[in-house]
């Protein structure tokens, strides 16, 4: 069972929330739920629920076009109880100086958000023990 999970997506002009085409920090929170379930069904082949954060920071802007990759792991485990981490980088930007559709993969992906929680998967709902 993987304790890692990631998803990659491009953020749209309908993510940009704010001026100048700036991202909501809430939707680096809504892939790291993405995430947290994707790694509650490989480690107990349910969805869990999201319980709590106890941390996020919101460390870069983000923009409509950035590219965002976001990883997650389990770093411990209760009897129902999952303690994750996340981690949301910005890999890849545009471009529109050059051209409306030119845009560059960064040598050095940019931390944008960190935050850590803990997930619940009731006992009844396990199926990988």
């Amino acid at each position: 069972m993987s304790k890692n999970a990631m998803i990659r997506v491009r953020m749209s002009s309908h993510d940009a929330h704010y001026g100048g085409n700036l991202v909501d920090g809430a939707k680096m929170l809504q892939l790291f739920g993405d995430v947290a379930t994707e790694l509650l069904i490989r480690h107990d082949g349910d969805e869990g629920l999201f319980r709590a954060y106890d941390n996020v920071e919101f460390l870069a802007p983000v923009y409509a076009g950035d590219f965002i990759e976001a990883t997650g792991e389990i770093v411990s485990t209760g009897n129902s109880s999952r303690k994750m981490e996340f981690v949301a980088k910005k890999v890849i930007v545009p471009r529109p100086d050059i051209s409306a559709s030119a845009a560059d993969l960064l040598q050095e992906p940019i931390i944008v958000c960190k935050a850590s929680g803990t997930c619940i998967t009731p006992k009844e709902c396990q199926r990988n023990k």
